[in-house]
């Protein structure tokens, strides 16, 4: 158990790690090629599995915060994605894939990043799981919208592969979780493992298929995601505050919008698009997974001198 809480734990030191071998070795991680949406449905179940039904009542409780969540999550990542696609000169497929991860629900990382920040943990679950539930619509919908002008959208085949991998995967999870009760604590107790490892592998993939354009674009597109990242956290923020939100709820929403499920990004960019397309989003996941640990220790560390 100890192995399984040590890679729950580093999920920023091991995305980065692979990431580098998939750069340096890449012939080792394209094996994956096949699996990549088997894990990403993997990483489904086992949000349906930890799902703890209580947490959705937070939907009841808090219905305001919920609405002007959701409302940001699905406004201002996509209008960043959209701005960055469009300025930033890189070519229609890498900018493609920054709208398709902009236009994904919150990462299901950051509802470890919200507990260890000090942020509402509840609020940002209920958050997440919403906002991924009605993904099947909402991200095909907006990468269509807003991408449609750089490549044709499959709009249908999208929401598809979006139910198949994950709506059904959450359900399916929910289902077992309730009928074998307590039989499930094992699975419920490496289901983090299970997802860091899916996330790892999803990226190292993408890296290793993609190592020639990472040479002629990674720093351009690196500094792009960056900028995307931290305006998100910045808005997610202010936002919070012009909504009258407690501190935990601003450090939640602010969490949970610069943290997007770049996980799913890259699935969707992999199973209907050029490879080419899912290198934004394991950038992405990279990056913000090392932003939000970042985040989170400058947080905590403020949290103790005002404490002190």
């Amino acid at each position: 158990m100890k192995f399984i809480n040590l890679i729950s734990n580093n999920l920023a030191p091991l995305t980065l790690f692979v990431a580098i071998s998939a750069y340096l070795l890449p012939d080792v991680f394209l094996i994956f090629e096949h699996v990549f949406l088997w894990l990403f449905a993997a990483t489904m179940f086992s949000l349906g599995i930890v799902l703890d039904p209580d947490e959705l009542k937070q939907v009841r409780r808090q219905p305001k915060q919920i609405s002007l969540g959701l409302f940001t999550q699905f406004t201002v990542m996509p209008l960043l994605g959209a701005i960055a696609a469009y300025s930033s000169g890189l070519p229609n497929e890498i900018a493609l894939g920054l709208i398709i991860v902009a236009c994904a629900p919150g990462a299901m990382a950051s509802n470890v990043i919200v507990y260890l920040a000090g942020g509402a943990l509840a609020y940002s679950v209920a958050l997440t799981t919403v906002a991924t539930l009605l993904s099947p619509l909402l991200t095909p919908a907006l990468v269509e919208w807003i991408g449609g002008a750089l490549l044709p959208i499959p709009f249908w085949p999208m929401i598809q592969t979006i139910l198949t991998i994950v709506l059904l995967p959450i359900i399916l999870g929910i289902v077992v979780k309730h009928y074998l009760g307590q039989k499930t604590q094992i699975m419920t107790e490496i289901a983090p493992a299970i997802a860091v490892l899916s996330i790892v592998i999803i990226c190292s993939y993408v890296v290793a298929a993609n190592q020639e354009r990472i040479a002629d674009v990674g720093i351009q597109l690196l500094m792009t995601v960056a900028i995307i990242n931290l305006l998100g956290y910045l808005a997610g923020w202010q936002l919070a505050r012009l909504y009258g939100f407690e501190k935990k709820l601003q450090i939640a929403l602010s969490i949970e919008i610069g943290m997007q499920n770049a996980g799913l990004g890259v699935a969707l960019a992999l199973k209907h698009f050029p490879p080419e397309t899912a290198l934004p989003g394991a950038l992405f996941a990279v990056w913000a997974i090392l932003t939000a640990a970042g985040m989170t220790a400058y947080l905590k560390k403020h949290k103790t001198k005002q404490t002190n």
